[in-house]
């Protein structure tokens, strides 16, 4: 009897690693299928003149060194916001809040906001930044919108990295006589920050492709004048690439730009990714 049961267990087990590994496999036609799609429709557009020209409304002339600019100066502002709300908030709740339901009820409604579409975040930044504090379109108004989309991220990952430090390890600190503050900056932190940074990858990650709320925002799709300051209205990647995916009806050129902008992204995203990486590795190897 137990060596039927036992059989049947290699059966499922092995049913279960092919339908996985075909859907893996799937997912891996399809991503090189779309990755092939947008490298063959962006080679003779992709160049150094795409990349220091403003842009244009004829195709041959559009570049995108405004948008790259404006993309730039959202995360200017979204790194240092989400961070430093983020782990501070983190830290509160789980090293000064305590177990009480009002502290409760925190945890649960910021885990909640992870899941909320981003165009109600969108709607939230149109409200508060662009017209109660007067912000408009600008850089400001859009960084300080997807800090708002991104936070319950950040938020969420520094509590699990915090709740991951060994508990002795606060307690050796404070056996030597060290205060809380100093216990949670020279001890906790420091192991925590791995985990801590792992969160903020995954923020800008989601941030610097996010095009509702920016939408929602009233960013426009065609502007000629490069952003000097946080200040100034903008434009930036994910937008460019849904306007120019839009227009490609009228003008199938259209097409050509946005591959050659998503390969942009994807270079710019996997830049800040690996810089995030390697802090985050070494961070954890001195530690």
């Amino acid at each position: 009897m137990s060596q039927k049961r036992t059989d049947r267990r290699i059966i499922k087990n092995q049913i279960a690693g092919k339908i996985f590994f075909s859907s893996a496999l799937f997912a891996l036609i399809v991503l090189s299928v779309l990755l092939y799609r947008i490298f063959s429709q962006s080679i003779g557009w992709l160049d150094l003149q795409f990349l220091t020209s403003k842009l244009s409304i004829f195709p041959d002339k559009a570049g995108i060194y405004g948008v790259i600019i404006g993309s730039l100066g959202l995360m200017v502002v979204v790194i240092p916001v989400t961070l430093i709300l983020g782990v501070s908030t983190a830290i509160y709740l789980e090293e000064y809040a305590g177990k009480s339901a009002i502290s409760n009820l925190i945890k649960v409604n910021i885990s909640n906001l992870a899941s909320v579409p981003s165009v109600i975040f969108g709607l939230l930044g149109l409200a508060l930044f662009g017209r109660f504090f007067n912000l408009g379109s600008s850089i400001l108004a859009g960084g300080l919108t997807l800090s708002l989309l991104v936070l319950p991220i950040v938020v969420v990952s520094s509590q699990e990295a915090l709740k991951a430090v060994p508990g002795f390890l606060r307690e050796a600190s404070y056996a030597m006589g060290a205060s809380k503050w100093t216990t949670i900056r020279k001890v906790v932190l420091p192991v925590a920050i791995p985990g801590i940074l792992t969160g903020v990858i995954l923020a800008i990650s989601r941030a610097i492709g996010e095009t509702a709320p920016l939408v929602v925002l009233g960013i426009p799709a065609l502007l000629l004048k490069v952003p000097t300051s946080l200040m100034d209205d903008f434009t930036a990647l994910p937008i460019q690439i849904y306007y120019w995916t839009l227009d490609t009806v009228l003008t199938p050129e259209y097409a050509n730009l946005a591959a050659a902008t998503i390969i942009v992204l994807l270079v710019t995203l996997f830049l800040m990714n690996s810089i995030a990486i390697v802090i985050r590795n070494k961070s954890q190897k001195g530690f």
